[in-house]
């Protein structure tokens, strides 16, 4: 009788242990905001906001893994497409309310560098966005990957730029988290100016 007691108490035991390994893979772990990722694919018969698109919103660590395995790398989209991962509520346009007074720090990729630099880069912006890389997280509004035929761009998008001691600090903490030499540059730019000249004309505000 005590050895079947025994035998008792150990499947419950195993039992408790492989309901709590349940509870565990049921916990998700919760960003500190929530994230919409757009999607835009040049189509010459509409207009530029009918060529946005909204993916979906992700919330959790979890979500995100599940969105980032389903979709396309950036190096493998139509050249001209462009991913922009924002805050809820933000959409990824200079007109929009949170973005209009802000600016951008930019990266340069050539386009050699697809897809291996250009993908692991986008990544590595995701992260420090959706990972709170940044002090001055409440800056911060999105991120931006566009694919182009010349060469690409990743820029992470502030909602004010005279917050100069803000934008200094994410551009530092951008520069060190993609590993880059000290020899690459990476460029802030104000929306106001890149509105009203060619991307390559634009004057950098800061350049790190």
């Amino acid at each position: 009788m005590a050895g079947n007691e025994e035998v008792e108490k150990r499947e419950e035991e195993i039992e408790q242990q492989s309901s709590n390994i349940q509870q565990e893979c049921l916990i998700k772990h919760p960003l500190q905001f929530t994230w919409t990722l757009w999607y835009l694919e040049p189509d010459r018969s509409k207009s530029w906001e009918e060529t946005l698109n909204e993916v979906t919103s992700f919330s959790t660590v979890e979500d995100f893994w599940s969105l980032y395995n389903h979709i396309k790398l950036p190096s493998e989209v139509k050249v001209g497409s462009d991913y922009s991962l924002f805050k809820q509520g933000i959409k990824p346009m200079w007109e929009d309310v949170q973005n209009k007074r802000g600016g951008r720090w930019v990266i340069s990729i050539n386009k050699q560098q697809r897809p291996e630099i250009l993908d692991k880069y986008w990544l590595d912006t995701i992260l420090c966005l959706i990972g709170e890389a940044f002090e001055a997280s409440d800056e911060i509004c999105g991120a931006v990957v566009n694919v182009r035929p010349k060469g690409d761009k990743i820029s992470i998008w502030t909602s004010n730029s005279q917050n100069r001691n803000a934008i200094l600090e994410i551009g530092k903490i951008y520069k060190e988290r993609l590993g880059l030499s000290p020899k690459t540059s990476i460029n802030y730019q104000i929306h106001k100016d890149t509105m009203v000249k060619s991307s390559s004309n634009v004057k950098s505000t800061y350049t790190l």
